[in-house]
């Protein structure tokens, strides 16, 4: 949020042209003949993103071996949810620019949930809060994410280079073989997934997902457990030693890269452009029409069950925070303007602020009257 708002401040005051300048410095890491040279905006959104998909990958894993999405059922409801959440903030942003050939391009932008973000709202509500909705909103956000990666491997990839791709299949089956045998030093996987970045950035295919893909990989499980002492697992040792890197380094560098949008200039005709109108109504009224909608859904089939301790109201409560996009959504924003954008400079941007900051606000307010306050609780 601090980055954020440095951002912003920085691109409405007098260094807004070091700013611009900054992110535009050329970077080059060349060896032999093969190198990579972009300017440091690039790198950030395709190399440090990369380590935020991993974390988000073993996250994934995790979860679905060992955590809140282990059984069906347990899965069933935020993944109901998370469906609807991205079908219909995309199908509102669709319906106001279906007529522009760029503009469409960013259906994807209100689809997306920050988790950082939306459990941050979350943990300003302290004890109100029951555990199972927060596990809920993580495994909304977790699909989410999820839904993203397929989304981003789907529709915003480049030309493809067939040799790169075939490169990028060799090492994940190495990466594969390395599981098999029961390697568990971290160092062996993460050269490897270095190898797979550069070949995925290389093949047109974006290369962040070269972090969700090395994630699967990790062991998270030694095969001797019962040796003395047990050897800790590789994906927990990552996760654990990643989270602070990404939180407190990751996405605030992210955020500070791609939240600088000079509002000086911007007038109301402009907050009413069809590509920002349809960001804020796709993450404002779509998150909560289609998460609701579909746990609805999920509830009346019987297929899925409200989690134990929490009502409508707080889901519709949840249903709002799924609507803070942000990182997430500059993030996708970046991918889908990346070419012949520059009519939109800006107003995406502009869309995803107002947007996050009304579901984050509306959010707050609704779980904070809705949770009962428990002893000790602020």
């Amino acid at each position: 949020m601090a980055a954020t708002v440095l951002a912003l401040l920085v691109a409405n005051s007098p260094l807004a042209t070091y700013y611009a300048a900054l992110l535009d410095v050329p970077l080059a890491i060349t060896v032999g003949t093969v190198g990579i040279a972009k300017p440091i905006l690039l790198w950030i959104n395709d190399g440090l993103m990369a380590v935020f998909f991993f974390l988000i990958g073993m996250e994934l894993k995790r979860e679905v071996l060992e955590g809140h999405l282990k059984s069906l059922r347990q899965a069933s409801l935020p993944a109901f949810a998370a469906v609807g959440g991205m079908l219909v903030p995309a199908a509102l942003y669709a319906a106001f620019n279906w007529t522009d050939p760029v503009a469409i391009k960013g259906w994807a932008i209100p689809t997306a949930t920050d988790i950082a973000f939306a459990l941050g709202v979350l943990t300003l509500l302290g004890e109100r809060v029951p555990g199972a909705l927060k596990a809920f909103l993580l495994s909304v956000a977790i699909f989410d994410d999820l839904g993203a990666i397929i989304v981003i491997a789907l529709f915003y990839t480049a030309d493809l280079s067939i040799l790169s791709l075939a490169l990028a299949a060799g090492l994940v089956l190495t990466l594969a073989a390395l599981n098999r045998v029961g390697v568990v030093r971290p160092a062996a996987y993460i050269l490897v997934g270095i190898a797979l970045w550069v070949a995925l950035l290389k093949s047109g295919v974006h290369a962040t997902l070269a972090g969700v893909v090395l994630a699967m990989f990790i062991p998270l499980r030694v095969r001797d457990e019962a040796q003395s002492p047990p050897a800790s697992s590789p994906l927990r040792h990552l996760e654990h030693t990643l989270h602070p890197w990404v939180a407190f380094g990751v996405l605030p560098i992210f955020a500070f890269a791609n939240a600088g949008v000079s509002v000086t200039d911007l007038s109301m005709s402009e907050m009413l452009h069809p590509v920002p109108l349809g960001i804020v109504v796709g993450m404002f009224f779509g998150k909560q029409i289609g998460v609701l909608g579909m746990c609805w859904l999920a509830t009346r089939v019987r297929i899925a069950s409200l989690p134990e301790g929490v009502g409508w109201r707080q889901l519709h409560g949840i249903s709002l925070l799924c609507g803070i996009g942000f990182t997430m959504s500059l993030f996708i924003a970046s991918l889908a303007f990346e070419q012949g954008s520059t009519a939109y400079l800006g107003l995406e941007r502009l869309g995803i602020l107002v947007g996050s900051s009304l579901c984050g606000l509306l959010g707050y307010t609704v779980l904070r009257f809705t949770s009962p306050r428990t002893d000790g609780a602020i």
